[in-house]
C-alpha cells in the first residue's frame, strides 16, 4: 500500500493556525457563511478537482480524485461548521472575538483535521477512487445533517462510505472509542407552554395560575427513568422553565417548561414522546390550564456500519493508539446519522484528555490531538483508496 504524504510538523503547524483562526471567528448554526468562505479559501490553493458550495445551507464538499478515480470507491470524511451560543471564558490570544458565541464542542478542531486531508492529498493523490471532504452546517440544532444529506449535490457526490469523529474529553488523549450499531442516541427538544389567566396579586382566586401544573410537570420529568418503568436510556432532562413575568401586582397567566427527550433507538422515541405528552395533558387538565406542545432540535440515532467500524479499528491498530469497543451508545446526539442513513459509514470517538467538558465555557479543543485525528482519517482513507 502506498502511504499518503507524511504528517510533518509543517502540516501540523498549518492546521494549528487554521484551528486558531476558526476559533476566533465562530458562527452559529445556519449562519456559517463566513466559516464556509474561510474554509473554501484554505482549500482552493490545494486544487481539489471539485469544490461544491451551499450544500444543505452553507455546506461544502471538496473532491480529490485518485490517479484512477473510477477504479476505487468514493470515501467521505465529514466535519461540522457551527459553533455554540456560549460566552467563552478563556483568555488565550486566539479566544473568540464574537460576543456570546464560541467553539465549545471542538468543531474548529474537527474542521482543521479534515482540512488536513486536503494538505496530504495535494502532496500525494490516492492511487484510486475519490476522496471527499465534507463540511456540514448546523449540526448543533440537528437541522444540518438532514438538509445536507437531502441536497441533490450530496447525492451527486456518489459516496460509497462516509466517516466522522467527535472528540471526547472523558477519554485519555488519542484513545479511539467505537461500536457497531447505535453509536449516539436519538433526542428531541420539547417545549411545553401552559396558559391560564392572570389576576391581581391580591385576588389570585380570580385567575388561573399555571404555577402548580408547571411544578408538577418539572417534578415528574425530573424523576429517574427507572422510577417511571422506562429503560435507562429512555430519559427526559428538564433544561429550563419560565413562569409569567416579574410583576408583583399580578399572578402569572402563562408558563413554559423545556425538556430534552432521549432514547437509544429511533423506534422508541415516539413511545417516550407519547408517554410524556400524556402526563403533560393530564396535568394541564387537572390544573384547568390549556397546553401547547412543540418540538425542536430533532436528532435520530447514528448507526455505525460494521465494515466501517472494522476500518476504524484497523487504523487505530496501525497507529498503535489505544482503542476500545463501547458496550453501549454515547448518550449525546449527532446528526451524522442523517448521512449514515443514506451511505454506509461510521463515527468514532477520539479522546481529548483531561480538562473541561464539551459545552463548558472554558473548553478548548487540544492542538495536540490534531496529529492523532488526522492520522486516523488518513489511515482509514489509505485502506480504501490505496493511498
Amino acid at each position: 500500500m502506498q502511504q499518503a504524504g507524511s504528517i510533518t510538523q509543517d502540516v501540523l503547524g498549518r492546521l494549528v493556525e487554521l484551528r486558531h483562526e476558526l476559533h476566533r471567528r465562530p458562527e452559529l448554526s445556519g449562519a456559517e457563511a463566513g466559516t464556509a468562505s474561510f474554509i473554501a479559501g484554505f482549500l482552493e490553493p490545494l486544487k481539489p478537482d471539485r469544490l461544491l458550495r451551499n450544500i444543505g445551507g452553507h455546506g461544502l464538499a471538496a473532491v480529490f480524485h485518485g490517479d484512477d478515480p473510477q477504479a476505487g470507491p468514493c470515501i467521505g470524511f465529514r466535519c461540522e461548521l457551527d459553533a455554540l451560543p456560549i460566552q467563552e471564558s478563556n483568555t488565550m490570544d486566539y479566544r473568540s472575538l464574537v460576543t456570546g458565541v464560541s467553539h465549545k464542542c471542538g468543531h474548529d478542531g474537527h474542521m482543521a483535521s479534515v482540512a488536513g486531508l486536503a494538505l496530504l492529498a495535494a502532496a500525494t493523490r490516492p492511487r484510486r477512487g475519490r476522496l471527499v471532504l465534507l463540511f456540514q452546517p448546523a449540526e448543533e440544532t440537528g437541522e444540518g445533517g438532514p438538509a445536507f444529506a437531502a441536497d441533490p449535490l450530496f447525492a451527486e457526490l456518489g459516496l460509497d462510505h462516509v466517516f466522522a469523529y467527535h472528540n471526547l474529553p472523558a477519554l485519555p488523549l488519542g484513545t479511539v472509542a467505537v461500536r457497531s450499531g447505535t453509536f449516539t442516541c436519538a433526542s428531541k427538544g420539547m417545549r411545553v407552554r401552559l396558559v391560564g389567566k392572570t389576576a391581581h396579586a391580591s385576588s389570585p382566586q380570580d385567575g388561573v395560575s399555571p404555577a402548580l401544573p408547571m411544578c408538577r410537570i418539572i417534578e415528574e420529568l425530573s424523576r429517574p427513568p427507572e422510577s417511571r418503568g422506562l429503560p435507562n436510556f429512555n430519559r427526559v432532562t428538564v433544561v429550563g422553565a419560565k413562569l409569567g413575568e416579574e410583576a408583583y401586582g399580578a399572578t402569572p397567566g402563562d408558563a413554559e417548561v423545556w425538556a430534552t427527550l432521549r432514547t437509544e433507538a429511533d423506534d422508541t422515541m415516539d413511545a417516550l414522546e407519547n408517554h410524556v405528552a400524556s402526563f403533560v395533558h393530564e396535568t394541564a387538565l387537572a390544573g384547568n390550564v390549556t397546553v401547547e406542545l412543540t418540538y425542536c432540535d430533532v436528532f435520530t440515532t447514528t448507526q455505525n456500519n460494521e465494515a466501517a467500524v472494522d476500518n476504524i479499528l484497523t487504523a487505530a491498530r496501525e497507529l498503535k493508539l489505544r482503542h476500545q469497543i463501547l458496550d453501549e451508545p454515547l448518550r449525546f446526539s449527532e446528526d451524522f446519522g442523517a448521512l449514515t442513513a443514506r451511505v454506509p459509514g461510521a463515527m468514532f470517538g477520539l479522546g481529548s484528555g483531561p480538562g473541561p467538558q464539551l459545552h463548558n465555557d472554558d473548553y478548548d479543543f487540544p492542538d495536540t490531538l490534531l496529529e492523532q485525528a488526522l492520522g486516523m482519517l488518513r489511515h482509514i482513507a489509505a485502506q480504501l483508496l490505496d493511498w
